[in-house]
């Protein structure tokens, strides 16, 4: 691994977990009415392309990043829905 390869990995994993903190808030709250379902739709969409492109580039980096938030945001999407309809 090179250090392009390094750097990229550093930034992915910066910015592939910035929703960690949120997650983790809505587990503890249970509580998701807040979330845009819009939002994650949007940021969703960005991702899996990220994803796609990173497999057409063979770049690992962006591939490994960009399935990881695209789990976090799969997961946030799922509590947005079971915690929306708590109480309803």
């Amino acid at each position: 691994m090179n250090w392009t390869q390094v750097i990229g990995l550093f930034a992915g994993i910066c910015t592939s977990s910035s929703l960690l903190p949120q997650l983790i808030k809505t587990i503890r709250e249970k509580k998701a009415e807040e979330i845009s379902k819009l939002m994650l739709f949007v940021l969703m969409t960005g991702v899996a392309t990220w994803v796609v492109y990173g497999i057409l580039k063979e770049d690992m980096p962006i591939i490994l990043t960009n399935s990881f938030s695209l789990l976090l945001n799969i997961t946030m999407l799922v509590l947005r829905f079971k915690y929306s309809r708590k109480g309803k």
